[in-house]
This record gives C-alpha cells, structure tokens and sequence, in this order.
C-alpha cells in the first residue's frame, strides 16, 4: 500500500512526539548544526526498517534514500535501470539484469548478481514474512512455493553470471517491471542484514542508495548521511534529518521557527498560507495517482455480502460535499477508481450516483428499512485529521440518509494495517496510491478474489475474468478497453465507494533547490542542495 513518499494533505492530530518546548529535534540536532542538512520530518513513526517488509508510503520514502533495487522510478514516472540495465527475452517472460559496473554497497563491498538473489530469497523467506513478497513478487516462477515454504528457492530466479541474474514469469506481464521498483526488491549486503527476521537497528540498513542510515531513535529521529561512493555520484546534501513529528501544527510552526525545509500540510492549514505574503510562493500542490476511498468489506460485515447494501451505502454518500465543503475543495472528486496518470483512467467511468431516496429504498429492498436489523458496524480510519473529517463526514451521511448508525474508530497506523492484513475491517475509509501506472496495479491486485492485496473477501467472477484475460493482453487499446468494462463492473457492485483522488499540499523553502519528481512523489534525493 505504498506507494512512495505520498504525503497526504491530510495529516494526523496524534500526540506530539517532538513538542515544542521540550528535549527534541532542535536540541538533538545542535550537534550537526555545521553539516548540511536536508530537514523534514516524518509524520508517522516509521512501521520498520525493512525494506522486504515495509508496506506503507511514509516509511518508504525514508527507505529508498537507502535502499535500491534493479529498477526505479524516473522524473518521467518510467521505469528506469538503477542497479542494472534488462533484456526482455522469451516472448515477455524472461528479464535478463545486467548489473552496472562500479556499484557498491554503503560498507564498500562490490555488488554482485549472488547478492540480489540472496535478497530476493531473503524477502520471499517465510520466516521473515514479508507481508508484500506476493503482492509484488508472485509473477515470479516459483514464487509462491518458496513463499509457502515448499521450496529452498525460488525458481525463476537465476545467477548467469557474477554481474547478470534472470528473472523468468509465468506469463507475460506488461506491468511486471514495474512491480519491481517496489522496495521488496531492494538489494541489500547480506553480511548486514539478518537472512529470515526483520531488521531493527540502523546498523543492518545496508543498501546501495546516496544515503545511508545512521541513526534511528524510535518515534523521535531518523539521520540519513551522504555516500560518498554512490553509483549514481554523491549526494549535493551532506545530511537528511527526519524528525517524526506527528502533531501539524508543530509539523506548521517549526517550519516557521526556521527548523524545517519543507512540511506537509493539513487541508486546514492551506486557505490561510495562500493569503500570507511570506509563505505563499512557498506553497506547493502535487496531484498523486492515488484514491482515498471507503471500503465495504463482505468477509467482515455479512450484510455486505449482499451487492443491494453495498449499493445503497454508495448512493448515500454525497462525495462532493465532502470534497469542496470538508476538504475545502482541495482534492479532486473520484467517480471512478484508476486515478488521472494511470493508464486507461477515464472522467466517464460508470459510477453510483448521490441518490438518498434510491439508497433507501434498495436498503429496505434487502431487509434493512431505515438501517434496522443491521448488526453493529464499526468504522475504522488511521489517525489522520482529514482522514477524521471525512469518516465522520460519511458516518453522518450514512445515519442522515439511510438511518444507519456507525462505532467510529481512530486506530494507530501500525495496529490499522495489522487489523486490514487479518481482514478485520468492516467499514473503512483508506488509500490505495499507485506503485505503477497500470490498470492491473488497481483493479485486479486490489479487488480481484485472489488479488493480494484484497483483504476485504470481495469477489465476482465476472470481474476476475475480465481482469485475468486484461493482465496478460498486450498493452494497448483492446486491453484498456478491458479494463474499463472491468472497473464499470466493480463500481456498480460497490465494494469501494471512490471519494477523491490525492492532491499533496507541502511549504518548500526557497532555498531548498534540486527536488526530483515523479507522479509518485519526490525521488531519493541525490540532487538536493539547501543553501545557507
């Protein structure tokens, strides 16, 4: 659930881990005031340290300045060579890497082919658990008995040679290098980093990328110093300083006090700096492939079983209002699922309309007039703010348009994610931001029956079919075209009901230049300069 460095607008309103006034980052980085440092905070505490194991995009984007694999991103928001240049071979299913010379480890051991097979055996170890491998890795051959602990490797993976590897698929994949940016696939120095449990100290972050990790103080600090011996030549910034900072308004202030390049805003914060003369030009918007949506999850809430109630809470939830009175209009309304800059998003996709009477009326058509004889539901979100307004905005809706009442619930980030990946979620309202610009990376991983990344029990036959024979077409008009009947079917069926797609708001310091963008959010920051 990545999806890089995506930086909601909407930010928590959590306990202050660095207050104002007390022994935080200011005092703790009094020490390094003469270094030149990259300042901006982290607004979660990081899930892990591990790249095999990270499934959260905050803790991503503190990750990849250390931590690379065969392919990245570009500005372009195209897959690039990063450890290795690739052939495609066998019609599709075969990709020779061949690494690029000169590349080291951040210990200044030589990277060599044996190293990314140790690190893909090492992620698809079923000790370690990853809870991504398959999300990610399971094209592979052989992935998914190595997952499952039927075998010592994993079969479609390959040394040729000292700086070539192969990488073989079950099928042809259009989409398959690009699964391969997620950091799952990150290559790592296995004299570092344990072979089967999760790493945990700053010491085993042993990667390939411009900055390595030096110190990580848990809920308080991340430091990220300069590999001078990096491939890609050494960072223009000496140091990144991550302070977890929770609280926006601290997150706010402190980039005012001077003792942050650049933070991430909350929906609140925005009308007030776009009037204010100093802070104005600073004020950034990104627009993100990704949808924040609320899901109706079946294998936890039996009613939603049934496609009559899904379709009624769809109908009496007014997406609009939510986006230009309780988010300010700061995001874009969802009428579909595939966000603008994914393949094949189209503004026409067949969607439920507001319709409160109509909502109604299906209820009582499947048993429950007025919201009555359904069991309790509970409503969980992440603590986030806007995140917050909206469920709360929804619940609202729910109990003024259909009579249904809803037990809200906050949840830490951390405990949300472990109570989603057990499939325990009834209502929820959550993001799902892109890891590839394709169809597949939405629609069949998110809400195919046997699609990873489908926590939630939702199934349709129809819609697999759609989505299984689309993921191995040939990319082109036909296969978007299959797409798009699969993505009119799902939002009829209602499992989601799309809100908005991600619009980031950030204050970046004028002296703050060499940022790189993607549509996936700033890229590791190996052009960043920040002047006195």
């Amino acid at each position: 659930m990545r999806t890089w460095g995506f930086l909601v607008v909407a930010i928590a309103t959590s306990a202050v881990m660095l207050g104002c006034g007390n022994k935080g980052f200011s005092e703790r980085t009094k020490a390094s005031a003469t270094v030149t440092a990259f300042r901006y905070p982290v607004v979660t505490s990081p899930t892990t340290l591990d790249p095999h194991k990270v499934e959260d995009g905050d803790t991503i984007d503190v990750l990849q300045q250390t931590f690379e694999g065969l392919v990245a991103w570009g500005e372009d928001s195209r897959v690039k060579p990063m450890l290795a240049d690739w052939k495609v071979e066998d019609g599709g299913r075969s990709y020779l890497f061949t690494l690029k010379p000169g590349i080291k480890f951040q210990n200044g051991r030589a990277v060599t082919a044996d190293d990314v097979k140790w690190s893909y055996e090492r992620a698809t170890n079923p000790k370690l658990a990853s809870p991504v491998a398959a999300t990610y890795l399971s094209d592979i051959v052989g992935l998914q008995a190595k997952l499952e602990g039927k075998a010592k490797e994993v079969e479609g993976i390959t040394v040729v040679s000292p700086n070539q590897i192969r990488i073989t698929t079950d099928q042809p994949r259009p989409y398959f290098l690009g699964k391969l940016t997620y950091l799952v696939g990150a290559v790592m120095a296995k004299e570092s980093a344990p072979a089967d449990s999760e790493i945990t100290k700053a010491e085993q972050m042993v990667g390939t990328g411009p900055f390595r990790t030096t110190r990580y103080e848990p809920d308080l600090l991340v430091v990220q110093e300069a590999f001078a011996d990096y491939h890609g030549g050494k960072p223009a910034v000496a140091q990144i300083q991550r302070p977890v900072i929770k609280d926006a308004a601290t997150r706010l202030n402190k980039y005012k006090a001077g003792q942050l390049d650049l933070v991430m805003l909350e929906r609140q914060d925005i009308a007030g700096l776009q009037k204010d003369p100093e802070y104005a030009s600073q004020l950034k918007f990104f627009d993100r492939p990704s949808i924040w949506y609320v899901g109706l999850a079946p294998n936890a809430y039996p009613p939603f079983r049934d496609p009559r109630v899904r379709r009624a809470f769809a109908m009496a939830i007014d997406k609009k209002t939510l986006v230009d009175e309780i988010l300010g209009g700061v995001n874009h309304v969802a009428n579909g699922i595939l966000p603008p800059g994914v393949e094949g998003a189209r503004p026409s996709a067949k969607f439920i309309p507001y319709d409160p009477e109509g909502a109604q009326k299906l209820l009582a058509e499947a048993g429950f007039p007025g919201g009555k004889g359904l069991p309790p539901l509970e409503f969980n979100f992440r603590e986030r703010r806007d995140v917050q307004l909206v469920a709360d905005a929804v619940a609202g809706q729910l109990k003024a348009n259909l009579g249904v009442s809803t037990n809200l619930r906050m949840m830490e980030w951390g405990a949300y994610l472990e109570k989603r990946n057990r499939g325990q979620l009834q209502l929820f309202h959550m993001r799902w931001a892109a890891d590839y610009l394709d169809p597949e990376n939405f629609l069949s991983l998110m809400l195919s029956t046997k699609g990873p990344e489908n926590k939630m029990g939702y199934s349709n036959p129809e819609f697999d079919r759609l989505c299984r024979e689309a993921d191995t077409m040939p990319n082109g008009e036909a296969r978007m075209a299959k797409y798009a009947q699969a993505e009119d079917l799902v939002l009829q069926d209602a499992p989601w009901v799309p809100i908005y797609f991600q619009r980031d708001a950030e204050l970046i310091r004028p002296n703050v230049k060499g940022l790189r963008e993607s549509l996936f959010g700033h890229l590791p920051h190996l052009t960043v300069q920040v002047s006195p």
